[in-house]
């Protein structure tokens, strides 16, 4: 697996259904935040992991803030199942309606995850997620 582009366009987002293995053991060894899709039957998964970059990669409070409020609000909101789970270093979305849309959500958290809050503040808009 190449490594990705940081921020990563949500095109290139990989799915890893039935290749989470594979995919995670990839971004460990590239020491790189974790982020993917899979398929769950009609709907999606995001998962997003920045162990994987090792421990000299630093989320900030406000990172961690930030993409909570995200997973609260899509949950909230039904983009994501109430089985969604909120950080601090790992964050995972169920039953995301679309490809489209768990590709975006992916990119979002990705480019988060590395300090730069606006794509999560596209694509989850509201007034908590602003710095």
């Amino acid at each position: 697996m190449q490594p990705l582009p940081i921020p990563c366009p949500s095109h290139l987002i990989p799915d890893v259904t039935d290749a989470f293995d594979a995919a995670y053991r990839a971004a460990k060894a590239q020491r790189a935040v974790f982020i993917a899709i899979e398929r769950e039957g009609q709907r999606w998964t995001v998962k997003a992991d920045a162990l994987t970059a090792g421990p000299g990669h630093i989320v900030d409070n406000a990172v961690n803030d930030a993409l909570r409020a995200a997973v609260i609000r899509l949950v909230d909101e039904r983009e994501a199942g109430s089985d969604a789970y909120a950080g601090p270093v790992y964050f995972m979305l169920h039953g995301v309606p679309s490809e489209e849309r768990a590709r975006e959500l992916a990119a979002a958290f990705h480019a988060a995850l590395y300090a730069d809050l606006e794509p999560l503040n596209r694509a989850v808009p509201g007034d908590s997620l602003h710095e």
